[in-house]
């Protein structure tokens, strides 16, 4: 049966919103697994989606006091599929020789950090994917978060998907 993954980030409850969006919400209750790659900010953030999400993964991220309850790294298999985690992979240039040597065990590298979506394969077939920020987007035209499905040992739907913020948070 396919796995319905949901990819968050940089989310910075409540430094840069108040709250996440409606529409992240509704993705939650529709994800199998949820990831958060980091910079939640706030424990009331990861307590709410521990509640609410089926199956949450999250490490820790600069921003955040979260230390004691996540990991730097966070690797899991999902149906078939050999996932790593971390906050943060460094500059762009280099990034997919550093991930291969990094994590030479993973088939998906979920990472955060930059709030700018990012999605390649790497020489040996390390996928590296960053949803960008469903709350704070930089320098990008509209927040993001993205979705996935893992279908025996095949990552497939990849979709990077806009955020809309509330007109009191933009």
């Amino acid at each position: 049966m396919p796995t319905r993954l949901l990819l968050l980030a940089d989310t910075h409850v409540p430094k840069r919103a108040r709250a996440l969006p409606e529409e992240v919400w509704r993705a939650v209750d529709e994800a199998d697994v949820v990831f958060h790659a980091g910079d939640w900010v706030e424990e009331a953030l990861l307590d709410e989606l521990e509640a609410r999400a089926a199956r949450l993964i999250g490490v820790y991220g600069n921003n955040d006091g979260l230390r004691s309850r996540l990991p730097e790294v966070a690797k899991v298999t999902i149906d078939g599929i050999r996932f790593a985690m971390i906050h943060e992979t460094g500059p762009a240039t280099g990034r997919e020789a550093r991930c291969e040597a990094q994590f030479p065990d993973a088939d998906v590298l979920v990472f955060g950090h930059s709030h700018i979506p990012w999605d390649t394969t790497t020489p040996r077939g390390l996928r590296l994917l960053n949803p960008g920020s469903p709350t704070d987007r930089r320098r990008q035209p509209v927040c993001t978060l993205m979705t996935a499905v893992a279908d025996a040992g095949t990552l497939r739907d990849v979709t990077l998907v806009p955020v809309s913020r509330p007109a009191s948070q933009r």
